[in-house]
C-alpha cells in the first residue's frame, strides 16, 4: 500500500514527521521574524503576496528542497517525484486554503460592524454605499483567489491518487501469481487500491487541514476570548473559548467513536460478502454449471443479512451522530449567552469570534466528522493488509477466517 509509492515508508513518515517540526520550530523561534507583519492586518487579497506571506513561501520551498533532495539521493524511487513533491504541494495548498479562512475572518470584524454602525440609530446615515461596495467587493477578491486554488488542487489531487493507485496496481500485478488464492483478490487490486489511495489522501488531506487551522485560529481565538469573560453555568475561567471548545469537541469524538466501534469490522465483512457473490455471478458467465439459482439464492441471502446488520448499527450511529451535529450548530451561541446580555461586544466581534470558533472547533471534531470514512478506509485496509501479509509469508489477518457478524 505504501512501500510501492513512497521510499522506505516507515523511516520516510517518521522522518517527515521529525522534519515538519524542526521547520516549524525554526520558523516560529527565527526565520518567522526576519519579515515582521504590518500592523493592522491587511484586509484583502494584497494579504497573500504581501512580504511576510512571500517570505514563508520561500521558506517552505527552501525546506521541502532540502527534504526531497535528501529523500531522492538517499533512497531513489520510481514515484517519489509524485509521492514526495506532490505530498508537499497538497500540504502547501492547505496552508494557503487555511490563509484565506484567516483573511475571510479578518474581513467579518469591519464588515459587521459597518452594519451595525449603518443599523445604529444615533450613526444612522454615516455609512456610504461605496464603503459597502468597497468591502463586498473585498471579499470577491478573496473568494476568486480561494476558488482558482482549490480548483487547481482538486485537478492535482485526482492525478495524484490516480498514481498511487497505479504505483499500487503494478506492485500487486507483478505479484499476482501469489495474491490470486486470497478471496477476491481481483477487486482488491481493481476497485480497494483506488478507493484506498483516495479515502487517504482526503483523510490526510483533511487532517493536515485541521491541524494547520488550528495553528492558525487558535491564537486567533486567544486574542477574542479577552472580550469573553464569562461562560453559562460555569462562570469565569482562563481562555473560555478554547476550554470550551476542547472539551466539546473531545465529548463529540468519544461519543461518536463509542456508538460506532463496530462498523469497520462489519464494512469489512460486506466487502466479503459482496465479493463472493459478485464472483459466482463472473463464473456464471463463463459455465453454465456455476451461479445457479440456489447458489446465488444464499450468496444474496448473505449480503442481505450483513446490509440489515449494517444498517441497524448505522442507525445509533447517526443518532448519536445527527444529536450532536444540531447541537454544535447553536452551542458557540450558547457560550456567548452571558457576553451578549451584558453588551460586551459589537456585531462585528461577535461574527469573528464565531467564525473563529467554528474554526478551532471543527479543526478538533476531525475525527467526529470523518469517522464514516475512517469506518470505510478500515474495512479497506483490512482487505489490503492480506496481501501484505501473503506476500511477506505472515499468516493472514484473524478477520479474513471470521464469519460475517449476526444481530444479537
Amino acid at each position: 500500500m505504501f512501500v510501492s509509492f513512497f521510499p522506505r515508508p516507515k523511516l520516510f513518515f517518521w522522518s517527515a514527521l521529525v522534519w515538519i517540526v524542526l521547520s516549524m520550530a525554526l520558523w516560529y523561534g527565527y526565520a518567522g521574524h526576519v519579515v515582521p507583519a504590518k500592523e493592522p492586518e491587511i484586509i484583502g487579497v494584497a494579504r497573500f503576496w504581501s512580504a511576510p506571506e512571500l517570505w514563508f513561501d520561500l521558506y517552505f520551498a527552501i525546506s521541502v528542497a532540502i527534504f526531497a533532495g535528501f529523500w531522492m539521493v538517499l533512497s531513489p524511487h520510481p514515484w517519489s517525484a509524485w509521492s514526495i513533491l506532490g505530498s508537499a504541494l497538497i500540504l502547501f495548498t492547505s496552508y494557503f486554503q487555511v490563509q484565506v479562512s484567516v483573511a475571510i475572518n479578518d474581513w467579518r470584524g469591519p464588515f459587521y460592524n459597518l452594519i451595525q454602525k449603518a443599523l445604529t440609530p444615533s450613526t444612522k446615515g454615516m455609512v456610504t454605499d461605496a464603503e459597502f461596495y468597497g468591502y463586498i467587493l473585498t471579499f470577491f477578491s478573496i473568494a476568486t483567489v480561494f476558488i482558482l486554488v482549490v480548483v487547481l488542487t482538486r485537478f492535482f489531487v485526482s492525478h495524484f491518487v490516480f498514481r498511487w493507485r497505479t504505483a499500487m496496481n503494478d506492485f500487486y500485478v507483478a505479484n499476482w501469481p501469489r495474491l490470486r488464492t486470497i478471496e477476491g483478490a481481483s477487486q482488491r487490486v481493481q476497485e480497494d487500491t483506488m478507493r484506498f489511495a483516495t479515502i487517504l489522501e482526503n483523510l490526510g488531506g483533511n487532517l493536515v487541514n485541521a491541524v494547520l487551522t488550528l495553528i492558525a485560529f487558535l491564537p486567533v481565538l486567544l486574542l477574542l476570548s479577552k472580550d469573553v469573560t464569562e461562560l453559562p453555568l460555569v462562570g469565569a475561567i482562563p481562555y473560555p473559548l478554547v476550554v470550551a471548545a476542547v472539551l466539546w469537541s473531545v465529548f463529540g469524538t468519544g461519543l461518536l467513536a463509542l456508538v460506532g466501534i463496530r462498523l469497520p469490522g462489519i464494512e469489512f465483512h460486506n466487502q466479503r460478502v459482496e465479493a463472493a457473490y459478485r464472483k459466482e455471478l463472473v463464473l456464471g458467465e463463463d459455465s453454465a454449471e456455476r451461479a445457479d439459482p440456489p447458489t446465488l439464492a444464499m450468496l444474496f441471502s448473505y449480503v442481505r443479512r450483513n446490509y440489515f446488520w449494517l444498517y441497524l448499527n448505522y442507525m445509533y450511529f447517526n443518532v448519536g451522530r445527527y444529536l450532536y451535529i444540531q447541537t454544535d450548530a447553536i452551542f458557540a451561541y450558547v457560550l456567548l449567552v452571558p457576553t451578549l446580555v451584558a453588551g460586551a461586544i459589537t456585531l462585528g466581534i461577535m461574527q469573528q469570534i464565531l467564525g473563529a470558533f467554528s474554526e478551532v472547533r471543527s479543526s478538533f471534531q476531525y475525527l467526529v466528522n470523518s469517522w464514516s470514512t475512517i469506518v470505510d478506509l478500515l474495512s479497506i485496509y483490512k482487505r489490503l493488509r492480506s496481501f501484505e501479509a501473503k506476500l511477506h509469508g505472515e499468516p493472514l489477518p484473524p478477520i479474513e477466517s471470521e464469519a460475517e457478524p449476526q444481530p444479537s
